[in-house]
């Protein structure tokens, strides 16, 4: 499968990354990758914590590691019974120890009270029909300003016109949870592209499978996993193998494997000359920077031009 070039706009490139075989679960198809690792980094679930929230969109977050810096993912949100739900509208780069404050989070319950405390550390992503969106409030002190596009969503798909983004992420939870049992996580697999109905949706890189791993289930399930459930096709029976030997059968897979890769490859996008990188903070050596234009969104995190972080998106 070529063209991950495309993806990354100069400096930035995806030379050391392949992909593997499509994987598709109705709507949904993700592409796994390998690549390089940048080992040290401390992973989202394990190593970095929800502190608490100081109030209404205002939200800490704590590197617990005693090495190490954390790379806070790209619309990384927190939910909990009894509490605003909250989410972020940036990614970060956080010190080993290191306790920051979010002042341009966003409220994606509207009309809940109470606050997240430092406990229950389900969190999601998301969804990707919100992230462009969301990408372009940051910096913005406004708690409710994603309510009116999750209401736009929800009436899109068919529930009441609400700012409560758990009307989809924690009511339909257990239909959006099957994509991650639907889709294999693979060893060493440090990323993904996926799409959705055929058309590209998003690009994930990790620095290493680790991350990756605590980052399936928010990615698969939620970031993803909403618009595919939105989409699923009705399911039809599959055709058999007309092989009759095991050679033929494998032969069979092999083509049908080709194609598959084939069609996949066609879905990515165009490159585009109107891309454009910014930078928004440094530490060390690494560096974050905002993607947008040419139908692309996202934030990366690269460490001497080399991607170590990524989590891109379409922005339609």
């Amino acid at each position: 499968m070529t063209g991950l070039d495309t993806l990354l706009p100069a400096p930035l490139d995806l030379d050391g990354y392949r992909a593997g075989t499509p994987q598709r679960a109705g709507a949904l198809t993700m592409v796994p990758l390998w690549g390089p690792e940048r080992p040290g980094i401390v992973p989202p679930r394990s190593g970095l914590k929800l502190k608490r929230v100081v109030g209404y969109g205002q939200v800490e977050l704590h590197n617990g590691a005693r090495e190490g810096v954390a790379i806070v993912p790209l619309h990384l949100g927190y939910i909990q019974d009894a509490a605003q739900n909250h989410a972020l509208c940036s990614s970060a780069l956080l010190g080993a120890g290191q306790t920051r404050r979010f002042d341009d989070a966003c409220c994606v319950q509207a009309g809940q009270g109470g606050y997240l405390e430092g406990r229950d550390q389900w969190f999601f992503v998301l969804p990707v029909e919100l992230r462009a969106k969301a990408l372009r409030q940051r910096g913005r002190q406004d708690y409710a300003k994603l309510w009116p596009d999750i209401s736009e969503l929800n009436r899109a798909y068919g529930l009441p016109s609400r700012g409560h983004l758990e009307q989809i992420l924690s009511r339909k939870r257990a239909t959006l949870t099957q994509f991650q049992s639907r889709l294999e996580l693979l060893p060493g697999q440090l990323g993904a592209l996926f799409f959705v109905d055929g058309r590209f949706a998003g690009l994930e890189l990790a620095p290493d499978p680790a991350y990756f791993a605590e980052m399936w289930m928010a990615l698969v399930c939620f970031a993803y996993g909403v618009a595919a459930w939105h989409a699923e096709p009705e399911r039809t029976p599959a055709e058999p193998y007309d092989a009759g030997s095991l050679a033929e059968l494998r032969a069979e897979l092999a083509r049908d494997r080709a194609a598959q890769r084939a069609e996949v490859a066609s879905w990515l996008p165009a490159p585009d000359g109107d891309v454009r990188v910014v930078e928004e903070e440094r530490y060390l050596d690494l560096r974050l920077s905002t993607v947008t234009g040419g139908g692309l969104a996202g934030q990366v995190v690269s460490e001497h031009g080399r991607p170590v972080y990524a989590s891109l998106f379409a922005d339609r």
